[in-house]
Protein backbone atom coordinates (compact mmCIF):
# COMPACT_ATOMS: atom_id res chain seq x y z
CA UNK A 1 0.00 0.00 0.00
CA UNK A 2 1.49 3.44 -1.02
CA UNK A 3 2.41 5.73 1.77
CA UNK A 4 -0.14 8.54 3.15
CA UNK A 5 1.71 11.39 1.59
CA UNK A 6 0.59 15.14 2.15
CA UNK A 7 -1.11 17.34 -0.07
CA UNK A 8 -1.63 20.73 -0.95
CA UNK A 9 -5.31 21.31 -2.17
CA UNK A 10 -5.92 23.68 -5.39
CA UNK A 11 -8.98 24.68 -6.76
CA UNK A 12 -8.44 24.87 -10.77
CA UNK A 13 -11.05 25.61 -13.64
CA UNK A 14 -13.48 25.05 -11.14
CA UNK A 15 -12.78 22.28 -9.57
CA UNK A 16 -10.76 21.06 -6.63
CA UNK A 17 -7.79 18.86 -5.80
CA UNK A 18 -5.50 17.06 -3.53
CA UNK A 19 -1.72 17.13 -4.91
CA UNK A 20 0.12 15.02 -3.38
CA UNK A 21 3.70 16.80 -2.64
CA UNK A 22 7.04 14.57 -3.60
CA UNK A 23 10.85 15.77 -2.07
CA UNK A 24 12.63 16.64 -6.01
CA UNK A 25 15.59 17.40 -3.84
CA UNK A 26 16.77 17.62 -0.25
CA UNK A 27 14.50 20.01 2.03
CA UNK A 28 12.70 20.75 -1.24
CA UNK A 29 9.13 19.13 -2.21
CA UNK A 30 6.59 19.99 -4.76
CA UNK A 31 2.69 19.41 -5.44
CA UNK A 32 2.47 17.21 -8.07
CA UNK A 33 0.03 17.90 -10.90
CA UNK A 34 -1.22 14.55 -12.99
CA UNK A 35 -3.77 14.99 -15.34
CA UNK A 36 -3.77 11.49 -17.25
CA UNK A 37 -6.61 10.27 -16.86
CA UNK A 38 -8.50 13.05 -14.79
CA UNK A 39 -10.80 13.88 -18.07
CA UNK A 40 -12.81 16.24 -16.14
CA UNK A 41 -9.55 18.32 -15.36
CA UNK A 42 -8.61 18.28 -18.29
CA UNK A 43 -11.44 19.57 -20.15
CA UNK A 44 -12.33 22.32 -17.66
CA UNK A 45 -9.05 23.60 -17.40
CA UNK A 46 -8.92 23.34 -21.52
CA UNK A 47 -11.88 25.32 -21.64
CA UNK A 48 -10.99 27.92 -19.44
CA UNK A 49 -6.85 28.26 -20.84
CA UNK A 50 -9.63 28.26 -24.50
CA UNK A 51 -11.05 31.66 -23.08
CA UNK A 52 -7.99 32.82 -21.92
CA UNK A 53 -6.29 32.47 -25.63
CA UNK A 54 -9.28 34.13 -27.50
CA UNK A 55 -7.62 37.37 -28.50
CA UNK A 56 -4.41 35.41 -29.16
CA UNK A 57 -3.66 34.75 -33.48
CA UNK A 58 -2.20 31.32 -33.07
CA UNK A 59 -2.39 28.17 -35.77
CA UNK A 60 -1.79 25.29 -33.55
CA UNK A 61 -0.48 24.17 -30.11
CA UNK A 62 2.90 22.53 -29.47
CA UNK A 63 3.32 20.31 -26.24
CA UNK A 64 5.93 17.80 -24.98
CA UNK A 65 5.59 14.30 -24.18
CA UNK A 66 3.52 13.09 -22.09
CA UNK A 67 1.70 14.29 -19.12
CA UNK A 68 0.39 17.51 -21.21
CA UNK A 69 -1.05 15.09 -24.46
CA UNK A 70 -4.34 15.23 -23.13
CA UNK A 71 -4.69 18.75 -22.36
CA UNK A 72 -3.56 19.38 -25.79
CA UNK A 73 -5.98 17.13 -26.98
CA UNK A 74 -8.78 18.65 -25.45
CA UNK A 75 -7.92 22.04 -26.42
CA UNK A 76 -7.30 20.99 -29.91
CA UNK A 77 -11.18 20.08 -29.15
CA UNK A 78 -12.17 23.15 -28.14
CA UNK A 79 -10.55 25.41 -30.29
CA UNK A 80 -10.66 23.89 -33.74
CA UNK A 81 -7.03 24.44 -34.09
CA UNK A 82 -3.79 21.39 -34.43
CA UNK A 83 -0.88 19.74 -31.81
CA UNK A 84 2.17 18.76 -32.18
CA UNK A 85 3.69 16.58 -29.57
CA UNK A 86 7.39 16.77 -29.40
CA UNK A 87 9.07 13.67 -28.10
CA UNK A 88 11.58 12.79 -25.59
CA UNK A 89 13.20 10.01 -27.53
CA UNK A 90 14.18 9.47 -31.33
CA UNK A 91 12.41 6.91 -33.51
CA UNK A 92 13.74 6.00 -37.01
CA UNK A 93 10.48 7.10 -38.66
CA UNK A 94 10.72 10.54 -37.22
CA UNK A 95 12.95 10.70 -40.45
CA UNK A 96 14.75 14.04 -40.03
CA UNK A 97 13.91 15.35 -36.78
CA UNK A 98 15.57 18.57 -35.19
CA UNK A 99 16.64 18.26 -31.70
CA UNK A 100 17.52 19.59 -27.92
CA UNK A 101 18.13 19.20 -24.80
CA UNK A 102 16.76 20.29 -21.13
CA UNK A 103 17.07 19.67 -17.51
CA UNK A 104 13.46 18.29 -16.02
CA UNK A 105 12.86 19.27 -12.36
CA UNK A 106 10.85 16.26 -12.00
CA UNK A 107 13.67 13.74 -13.44
CA UNK A 108 16.60 15.58 -12.09
CA UNK A 109 18.04 14.26 -15.42
CA UNK A 110 18.56 15.22 -19.26
CA UNK A 111 15.66 15.17 -21.20
CA UNK A 112 15.54 14.97 -25.11
CA UNK A 113 13.13 16.68 -27.07
CA UNK A 114 12.87 15.85 -30.56
CA UNK A 115 10.48 17.40 -33.25
CA UNK A 116 9.81 14.87 -36.06
CA UNK A 117 9.98 15.27 -39.36
CA UNK A 118 6.28 15.28 -40.50
CA UNK A 119 5.84 17.92 -37.32
CA UNK A 120 8.47 19.80 -38.85
CA UNK A 121 6.22 20.83 -41.92
CA UNK A 122 3.62 22.05 -40.14
CA UNK A 123 4.89 23.92 -37.62
CA UNK A 124 6.95 26.35 -40.38
CA UNK A 125 5.70 29.15 -41.09
CA UNK A 126 3.08 29.28 -38.27
CA UNK A 127 2.19 30.46 -35.37
CA UNK A 128 2.21 28.89 -31.88
CA UNK A 129 1.62 28.41 -28.53
CA UNK A 130 3.44 26.03 -26.49
CA UNK A 131 1.23 24.23 -23.82
CA UNK A 132 2.54 22.74 -20.65
CA UNK A 133 0.60 21.38 -17.81
CA UNK A 134 3.69 22.88 -15.40
CA UNK A 135 5.76 25.61 -16.19
CA UNK A 136 8.43 24.58 -13.09
CA UNK A 137 11.93 26.06 -14.14
CA UNK A 138 11.40 26.95 -17.72
CA UNK A 139 14.11 24.92 -19.31
CA UNK A 140 11.45 22.63 -21.04
CA UNK A 141 9.70 26.00 -22.18
CA UNK A 142 13.27 27.05 -23.39
CA UNK A 143 14.09 23.59 -25.63
CA UNK A 144 10.26 23.96 -26.97
CA UNK A 145 11.36 27.72 -27.72
CA UNK A 146 13.99 26.47 -29.28
CA UNK A 147 12.95 24.09 -31.28
CA UNK A 148 9.94 25.37 -33.19
CA UNK A 149 12.12 28.64 -33.86
CA UNK A 150 14.89 26.64 -35.00
CA UNK A 151 11.58 25.16 -37.16
CA UNK A 152 10.92 28.09 -38.40
CA UNK A 153 7.57 28.75 -36.46
CA UNK A 154 7.05 32.23 -34.28
CA UNK A 155 5.86 31.60 -30.79
CA UNK A 156 2.83 33.94 -29.65
CA UNK A 157 1.94 32.69 -26.39
CA UNK A 158 3.16 29.99 -23.59
CA UNK A 159 0.52 28.74 -21.68
CA UNK A 160 -0.04 26.19 -18.56
CA UNK A 161 -2.44 24.86 -16.16
CA UNK A 162 -0.14 25.55 -13.04
CA UNK A 163 3.05 27.85 -12.85
CA UNK A 164 5.59 27.01 -9.89
CA UNK A 165 7.56 28.77 -7.58
CA UNK A 166 7.82 32.73 -7.47
CA UNK A 167 4.72 34.30 -9.50
CA UNK A 168 7.30 37.23 -10.37
CA UNK A 169 9.50 34.79 -12.77
CA UNK A 170 6.05 33.78 -14.64
CA UNK A 171 4.61 37.12 -15.78
CA UNK A 172 4.94 36.33 -19.49
CA UNK A 173 2.82 33.15 -18.86
CA UNK A 174 -1.24 32.55 -19.35
CA UNK A 175 -1.53 30.54 -16.98
CA UNK A 176 -4.59 28.94 -14.61
CA UNK A 177 -2.77 29.40 -11.03
CA UNK A 178 0.80 29.07 -9.45
CA UNK A 179 1.89 26.65 -7.14
CA UNK A 180 4.03 27.16 -4.39
CA UNK A 181 7.11 25.39 -3.49
CA UNK A 182 7.60 23.62 -0.13
CA UNK A 183 10.99 24.10 1.87
CA UNK A 184 11.68 22.44 4.90
CA UNK A 185 12.92 24.72 7.61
Amino acid sequence: MPQKRDTYTVEVAGLKRDLPLFEVAPGLRIAVLNILGDTELTESCARTLASKLKDVDYDLFVTPEAKSIPLAHALSLVTGKAYVVLRKAYKPYMGEALHTQTLSITTGKTQDLYLDEKDRGLITDRKVVLLDDVISTGSTLKGMRDLVELAGAKVVAEVAIFTEGDPAEWKGIIALGNLPLFKDE
